[in-house]
């Protein structure tokens, strides 16, 4: 065939085209002007279930709340794409804080990544919806997810849906045990409190930056060790706690006077678990359903602190709750104990739970029992033995003339750890700073005595 006999050919071919597309559009109008609106969805979506039978990918969605709580799958994906680098990224967050220990990568809004896993390609997206900021308050309970940021998030996962069985055996798996190991790595113990005015965590949390540890923290030996024991035997009690059908949580009271150690022992306990704390503040939450809500969201692997439980709200006693303030959904006693040792309790794993109060006489014994506090520790006033602690700690001291009269004072004398820490960072020069001790204990000495004699 010649040039002159193809030419013609491709003129037509391409009128050709352009006439069909023309029809197209002039169907699609008409279709769109003149179908009803119901069989125009009914086709469409028959058209898009079509388009999903041939098609050769497989996508799993993989939402940040399962149900009440955090998806842990997709925590886990979060940290481990941050991993990852791939040319197929053109956006990242990046972050460290000044007391992390390397940066903080994650994907932006609606941004790709590729991983390949066994020589399988997976496609990754994080695809964010914004919703409407409101109160958490007026919202159910299932719309937790979108209470607790500004957005509504997800990852998508897609894959050739010849792979399903090993995504879902293996490669989700791997993602979870990966990204366990990163934490590991570089956790940095966060601090958690509630957004006042929609009762939901904070999710800016910051550093929990307290240096305290079981090795400075100044504390009777006997039991501190006691309790370090306590706290490792929790850390492996998984199949214990499964095996004797009770929730894999502990729960802690300190009780003592004020300055006796109370929060310094809880930043130990965390920077030794390694675990998250969130401090609860009773006198923010207004209702037993708040109160759940919360508490559903901790994720496992974490503390709930309730310090001064005593003074920071008086709770509503179970004797009186079925007399009045029943219909109002107002925090009651009973709510509380039913998140802590009833079925709620067993909605997440490995939770230590700590309550402090001044005065442990003051609590209703439906707080004490076993089960619900498990360990009560007496934060006591200052011992010699704890002295001796904080002159290591402060002075660097282990032994010196003015100890044995020091001493003597704080067997007689009623004085917490923290004003003895107070007077040693008085002066830097060590033989200022024990007498300095020495006459403030001898000063308490006698204030004490002229109570006792205006008494008499």
């Amino acid at each position: 065939m010649s040039l002159n006999q193809r030419i013609p050919n491709v003129q037509k071919l391409l009128s050709t085209a352009a006439t069909v597309a023309a029809t197209a559009m002039l169907v699609r109008s008409i279709a769109h002007d003149y179908i009803p609106n119901d069989i125009h969805r009914y086709l469409s979506s028959h058209l898009h279930n079509l388009s999903r039978l041939f098609s050769s990918r497989f996508t799993i969605v993989i939402e940040e709340f399962q149900g009440l709580s955090k998806n842990q799958m997709f925590d886990a994906a979060e940290v481990y794409l941050g991993t990852i680098t791939s040319s197929s990224v053109q956006r990242v967050r990046v972050g460290k804080d000044e007391n992390e220990k390397s940066l903080v990568v994650t994907l932006d809004r609606n941004e790709e990544i590729v991983d390949v896993f066994e020589n399988i390609q997976m496609n990754w997206s994080l695809v964010c919806t914004q919703v409407e900021r409101s109160n958490c308050r007026n919202q159910n309970m299932s719309d937790l997810n979108a209470t607790l940021r500004s957005e509504v998030r997800s990852y998508e996962l897609s894959f050739h849906k010849r792979h399903k069985d090993k995504v879902l055996s293996s490669y989700l798996p791997y993602i979870l045990r990966r990204a366990k190991s990163i934490r590991d790595e570089c956790k940095t113990v966060k601090l958690h409190t509630v957004i006042e005015y929609r009762s939901c965590w904070d999710p800016n949390a910051v550093n929990l930056n307290h240096p305290m540890s079981f090795k400075t923290l100044a504390m009777d030996s006997e039991l501190k060790k006691e309790l370090m024991e306590d706290l490792n035997n929790f850390l492996n009690g998984k199949e214990y706690y499964k095996r004797i059908g009770k929730a894999w949580k502990r729960g802690y009271l300190l009780y003592g006077p004020p300055g006796t150690g109370k929060s310094s022992l809880i930043a130990a306990m965390a920077n030794y678990l390694n675990f998250d704390v969130y401090d609860l503040d009773l006198s923010e939450v207004k209702s037993n359903t708040e109160l759940r809500l919360l508490l559903l969201s901790m994720p496992s692997r974490s503390i709930l602190v309730i310090e001064d439980i005593d003074c920071s709200i008086k709770l509503e006693n179970r004797d009186n709750e079925n007399d009045h303030n029943t219909g109002n959904n107002k925090m009651t006693l009973s709510g509380l104990l039913n998140f802590i040792d009833g079925l709620w309790s067993c909605c997440g794993d490995e939770r230590v739970i700590i309550f402090t109060t001044n005065y442990k006489e003051q609590l209703d014994p439906a707080l004490l029992r076993p089960g619900r506090m498990d360990v009560h520790i007496c934060m006591s006033y200052c011992t010699p033995s704890v002295f001796k602690h904080l002159a290591l700690n402060h002075l660097g001291l282990c032994h010196h003339g003015l100890f044995q009269q020091i001493e003597r004072l704080i067997e007689d004398v009623k004085v917490t750890p923290a004003e003895v820490a107070g007077e040693l960072m008085r002066n830097k020069d060590t033989e200022a700073s024990l007498q300095g001790l020495l006459n403030f204990l001898q000063n308490k000495m006698n204030e004490g005595d002229k109570v006792i004699s205006n008494n008499i």
